[in-house]
């Protein structure tokens, strides 16, 4: 991969991009993480499928897909959209649970801190309590509402949707491991979330993540395969076995019984954990988040000390790609210093980088121990201090001066690809709007969209750190959930470290 133009990582606190200074300012500014976090939450209440609560605080939002599920004789009704349209898509609605969950099992102190626990329990249980009504049987999995194909034909409030709502599912004869070993790692990781306020939830929610995890294993297969219309949006490119580790781990984490362990360790080398040395972590590819747990795993038993070091060489890995110090195999950046996989949507790659360079950090610091790259060993103020460039990039800090966060600061994205955004709310317009009556009228109109879709991380910027704010933009101005769920653990990490006074270390000069 292309060499990054600058490799200067850095634990004072301005200089994590130094010799950008003279491209972009104010690169210094301080950004106020917990308002980041607050508006985090708001997204995931815009995004909410069903019967909306009493306290729904995003009031251009209403009721929508009431009968869900009614044709199959299933209540489907609930859960969340995934990004501007108005299907839910069971794989990428799974892992935003699990990450809303895993940022609040690590970080749930700082959430507490800064006034949003209430809020983050909130937005998992939106999501847990559809995944338990779409687990019918024990070998039976609702996966997706409505198609991708025939809601793309419409421009439709959610709240006026006219396109089909066939409900597909997976189950013995069509098998599904990945979304329901995803779907397992979500309702375990919630269980432990729930365990100290909610008890008997947290139960119900184990019991389904174990039977999940059971089908998943023992009726091998590909959701896309089963369900076909998913293949054109969520496609599993990286396989199911990557889900089964990622939820025999969760399983671990939640139960610590042998058998889950055992699992993700026999499993290790065929499944690809201790095998794929990987660049990203998303919503399809599982093995960076897998590797990183094992490695913080305790080594104190011999018998599995080779595994897991073999898991923690793959973690290794990607975080050291992350910050350019393999000697193959880097993330590339922008000239601006921003993380860059692809084209579509990148945010969400950056988010997830963030995060596990986060936790990886602390787990560093907590241990005394240093990252060992190629290139150079990296001490986890300094690893910190990276993910938190990448956050300040995302918040403004960056070529554009724009923030890519909607709703943050005074210069952010406002014709963001959402189909409920861009289009007045039933508040405002108690009109029915047609399917192509919102292409016809709302959909091109170079006007601001008149609701504000705050908290959502759009696809961002492109190789070059351009930014093109228009609506058939989809690739750069369409957000999705787990975009922003990644980040809300290494938002309240940020609000925590804000006050406190960071101690010296000999800055990283990678090679330029």
């Amino acid at each position: 991969m292309k060499k990054d133009n600058v490799n200067v990582l850095s634990f004072t606190l301005c200089p994590a991009l130094l010799s950008l200074t003279a491209i972009f300012l104010p690169l210094c500014e301080s950004f106020n993480y917990s308002q980041a976090l607050s508006q985090s939450f708001l997204y995931f209440e815009s995004q909410r499928s069903g019967h909306l609560p009493y306290n729904q605080r995003v009031t251009w939002r209403h009721h929508s897909a009431l009968t869900d599920g009614l044709e199959q004789g299933v209540d489907l009704v609930g859960g969340y959209y995934d990004a501007g349209d108005n299907v839910k898509f069971g794989l990428p609605m799974a892992f935003t649970i699990t990450l809303l969950s895993w940022a609040v099992i690590e970080y749930g102190q700082q959430i507490d801190t800064a006034g949003e626990y209430a809020h983050a329990l909130e937005a998992i249980k939106w999501g847990t309590d559809y995944f338990i009504k779409a687990h019918t049987q024990p070998n039976v999995l609702w996966v997706e509402v409505g198609d991708g194909d025939t809601d793309h034909y419409c421009w439709q409030r959610p709240e006026d949707m006219t396109t089909s709502r066939r409900a597909f599912k997976v189950d013995a004869d069509n098998p599904g491991s990945d979304v329901a070993g995803e779907t397992a790692a979500a309702l375990a990781a919630a269980s432990m979330v729930f365990r100290r306020t909610n008890p008997h939830y947290s139960q119900l929610l184990l019991h389904h993540a174990q039977q999940l995890f059971e089908f998943g294993d023992k009726y091998k297969g590909k959701y896309d395969e089963s369900v076909g219309v998913a293949k054109g949006y969520y496609a599993s490119v990286s396989g199911y076995k990557d889900e089964l580790l990622w939820a025999a781990i969760w399983l671990y984490k939640a139960t610590l019984k042998d058998k889950y362990l055992n699992y993700f360790l026999e499993k290790a080398h065929d499944f690809g954990g201790t095998t794929w040395a990987i660049t990203e972590f998303s919503w399809d590819v599982k093995y960076a988040g897998i590797q990183a747990i094992a490695s913080m795993f305790s080594m104190e038993e011999k018998k599995h000390e080779v595994v897991l070091k073999q898991y923690r060489s793959q973690a290794e890995h990607y975080l050291c790609a992350c910050l350019n110090l393999n000697n193959v195999s880097n993330v590339e950046r922008t000239p601006g210093g921003l993380l860059y996989t692809r084209q579509w949507n990148n945010m969400q790659y950056v988010a997830t980088a963030s995060f596990l360079l986060t936790l990886y950090s602390d787990h560093l610091l907590a241990t005394h121990q240093k990252l060992l790259c190629q290139k150079g060993v990296v001490g986890p103020h300094e690893m910190f201090a990276f993910a938190k460039s990448q956050v300040d990039y995302i918040l403004g800090s960056n070529p554009m001066g724009m923030s890519y966060l909607v709703g943050y600061g005074p210069n952010f994205p406002q014709r963001v690809h959402h189909r409920g955004a861009s289009i007045e709310s039933l508040k405002e317009n108690k009109g029915f709007i047609g399917c192509t009556q919102g292409y016809d009228n709302w959909y091109g109109r170079v006007e601001p969209n008149p609701n504000v879709l705050i908290g959502a991380l759009v696809g961002g910027p492109d190789i070059k750190d351009q930014f093109k704010d228009e609506r058939p933009n989809y690739i750069q101005t369409e957000a999705c959930t787990y975009n922003t769920a990644a980040l809300v653990g290494v938002f309240a990490r940020l609000h925590q470290s804000q006050a406190h006074t960071y101690h010296n270390e000999t800055p990283l000069i990678a090679s330029i």
